[in-house]
């Protein structure tokens, strides 16, 4: 593992069409630190993990696991990572 972050969240928007789904998402997690997304249905919350866990594109904004950027080197970044949606695809 290339950083003490774990997770690491710079302004992550998203769109759909007109929609803006994600506004400005900031945050780092670190190491022995636990984090809650909290909010009401339609906030964004699937939509955050989606994209921090790869399955989802951002329109813009920058997630690194590790130390590794999700969207230039994929498989790294998702070989540390774990992630059990509410409603499992399986």
């Amino acid at each position: 593992m290339k950083s003490e972050n774990l997770v690491s969240v710079k302004q992550l928007h998203k769109f759909y069409g007109p929609t803006h789904a994600v506004r400005g998402v900031d945050f780092e997690l670190q190491r022995g630190e636990v984090l809650g997304f909290l909010g009401p249905n339609g906030a964004g919350k699937t939509t955050t993990m989606q994209m921090i866990c790869g399955a989802l594109a951002p329109t813009s904004g920058q997630i690194l696991i590790g130390g590794i950027d999700v969207l230039d080197q994929p498989k790294p970044a998702k070989a540390l990572l774990g992630y059990l949606p509410e409603q499992p695809p399986l």
